[in-house]
C-alpha cells in the first residue's frame, strides 16, 4: 500500500472535527499497528471497496469523543451513550467521505459502506483486508483518538 494515501484521512480528520465539533486535533507519527485491540473506548469502523477493499476505523478514548459530542450536541455529554455511539458513526462517516475526495483527486475512487460502532476497553477491530494496518495517532486538547487504515 502506497503510504500516501494515508494523507487524505489526515487532512479529513482535522476537518471533520474542526468544522462538526469545533476541536482542533495535531495529526502524529504515522506507524504500522500489528494487533486488533483498538486504542480508546469507542470505535467507528467503516468498510471500503473500489480499486482495494479496506476498513477505516477511528478510536476515541472517552475524555475525547465526550468533548467532541458535548460541542456538536451543544450540551455536556457525561457518558458514553446511544448519543455519543451515533455522533461516532457520523463521524467516522464524514471522514471517510472527506478522505475519498482526496483519494479521488490522486486517481483512486472507493466507495464506502455504512459505519459500525463498537465501544468497550479493549475492543477488537477487525477489518476486511488483510494488508498492512496504519495507525494515525491524533491529539487534541481534551483526550486522543487513533485512526487506523487498512487496505488489501
Amino acid at each position: 500500500m502506497d503510504v500516501k494515501i494515508i494523507n487524505p484521512f489526515i487532512s479529513a480528520t482535522i476537518k471533520v472535527l474542526e468544522t462538526m465539533a469545533f476541536v482542533k486535533s495535531t495529526a502524529g507519527k504515522v506507524y504500522l499497528k500489528k494487533d486488533s485491540i483498538a486504542i480508546g473506548d469507542v470505535s467507528g469502523i467503516i468498510g471500503i471497496t473500489g480499486e482495494q477493499n479496506g476498513t477505516i476505523s477511528v478510536t476515541f478514548n472517552e475524555s475525547c469523543i465526550l468533548k467532541i459530542v458535548s460541542n456538536m450536541l451543544g450540551e455536556k455529554v457525561y457518558t458514553i451513550n446511544r448519543d455519543v455511539q451515533d455522533a461516532v458513526g457520523e463521524i467516522t462517516n464524514m471522514i471517510s467521505g472527506q478522505a475519498r475526495i482526496g483519494l479521488e483527486e490522486m486517481g483512486k475512487i472507493f466507495q464506502a459502506a455504512i459505519p459500525t460502532v463498537v465501544t468497550g476497553k479493549n475492543h477488537t477491530i477487525y477489518g476486511i483486508a488483510n494488508g498492512p494496518k496504519f495507525a494515525i495517532p491524533f491529539t487534541t486538547d481534551d483526550g486522543n483518538f487513533t485512526i487506523e487504515v487498512c487496505f488489501e
